[in-house]
């Protein structure tokens, strides 16, 4: 294949994105208005909760089988790899750029995130439907290119709901923590009234004898509460360990949509007879597998154009 047909080939589907995103920054502009703020938040709220999920369950359901899932085991590796090596190139960043406390959360969550995201979806079927593409037939290339989009889009949701987000409310967090301590500070630093300065002195004898006095009277009652100190249990353990990673991790969040649509998708296409039952031409149950890859095909061209709509809010920055 000639230099000028590569280039066209992988040109034509970047120009095609582009037009669509073109399209939804055009409709969610002042003069048209269809795509306006409210109605991107309620697509992506469709595509969160019902195209994308219908998308991944109906892709991985085709395709995935026990071999050609064990020819994949490299990618939640190269994922975990991928978050690894991100988040020591923030802390890079960080260092050098001498970042201030409440940005360096965000900086290294989306340093660790990388490139993880919804692009694979729309780009992948773009490129197979080329007729000159280089990955073979455009039906194979489109399937086992969503597959593998899907199952990475799901292992990364997972990744970043169990680390990036963790990192951002622990980051927020820690400063609500320091304002909240600097308020306090600044409040018990005030100055006194000259009234009450002439209370201190004396105050403060009595008080330093009463806690001398009190701190003596408890001194026995601590050493006889020592003696008294009764061991935890396991179980009270094992419920304040998970209470405490409760704490650290949402697991609503962790599973998300898409992430229990990988793990439909895996017990539909790994297990036979749930697979005979949706999968094929003569599957009793076809119509709701075809039904998952009509709503799932809305998906792609919705995300492109809510990610039209979501780049005019940027056009005051260089305009």
């Amino acid at each position: 294949m000639g230099f000028l047909k590569l280039f066209e080939t992988a040109s034509v589907p970047v120009l095609n994105v582009l037009l669509v995103t073109a399209l939804g920054s055009f409709i969610a502009t002042e003069y048209i208005g269809i795509l306006n703020e409210d109605a991107r938040k309620h697509l992506n709220n469709v595509v969160f909760y019902v195209s994308n999920p219908a998308l991944i369950t109906t892709n991985l359901a085709r395709t995935v089988t026990m071999d050609g899932l064990l020819l994949l085991w490299f990618m939640p590796v190269n994922i975990l790899l991928t978050y690894i090596f991100g988040s020591a190139f923030g802390w890079v960043v960080i260092q050098v750029t001498k970042t201030p406390p409440r940005f360096r959360g965000l900086i290294l969550g989306c340093c660790s995130a990388g490139n993880m995201g919804n692009m694979l979806l729309i780009l992948i079927p773009a490129v197979c439907k080329e007729r000159g593409s280089p990955f073979g037939a455009p039906d194979v290339c489109h399937t086992y290119g969503l597959e593998y989009a899907s199952l990475s889009l799901a292992i990364g949701a997972f990744f970043l709901w169990l680390y990036v987000y963790n990192i951002m409310r622990l980051s927020t967090n820690a400063i609500k923590d320091k304002d909240n301590l600097r308020v306090n500070y600044q409040t018990s630093t005030m100055e006194i009234p000259d009234e009450s300065r002439k209370l201190l002195p004396g105050s403060s004898k009595n008080s330093s004898m009463s806690v001398h006095s009190a701190t003596e009277s408890e001194l026995p009652l601590s050493v006889s509460e020592r003696s008294t100190e009764t061991k935890v249990t396991v179980s009270g353990r094992l419920r304040e360990i998970l209470s405490s990673v409760s704490s650290l991790i949402n697991f609503r969040k962790l599973f998300a949509p898409s992430t229990i649509a990988v793990i439909v998708g895996f017990v539909i296409g790994l297990i036979p007879q749930i697979r005979k039952a949706f999968i094929g031409e003569s599957a009793p149950l076809r119509v709701i597998q075809e039904s998952s890859a009509l709503v799932g095909d809305v998906a792609i061209p919705t995300l492109t154009l809510i990610l039209g709509g979501n780049l005019i809010k940027g056009k005051n920055i260089f305009f």
